[in-house]
């Protein structure tokens, strides 16, 4: 009988360890700046983010530092707009 219990915690164990990492997994986020098309008008022209952008770039925030060590993507992101939108949709500026 004790046999049988260890077997049972062990097998109880490891679906605890599966649901944990398929959570996980679906909290990943894919990174793509397409993502933030909603913020373009806002960091181009200044105006107040929609709360479509905000969604998004919170949705993307994990991805920030990538998106500035990208050369094609780091003036866009790095700029006096782009920061006053993460500001005003409060994201912190990533510190990478």
């Amino acid at each position: 009988m004790k046999k049988f219990s260890f077997v049972a915690v062990v097998v109880m164990v490891a679906v605890v360890v599966l649901v944990a990492s398929e959570a996980q997994m679906a909290e990943a986020v894919t990174c793509s700046p397409t993502e933030l098309s909603p913020c373009l008008s806002a960091i181009t022209s200044g105006s107040p983010p929609s709360a479509t952008c905000c969604s998004k770039l919170k949705e993307q925030k994990p991805c920030l530092c990538g998106y500035l060590k990208n050369p094609n993507l780091k003036q866009y992101v790095n700029s006096p707009n782009a920061k006053k939108v993460i500001s005003s949709c409060g994201v912190p500026y990533p510190q990478c």
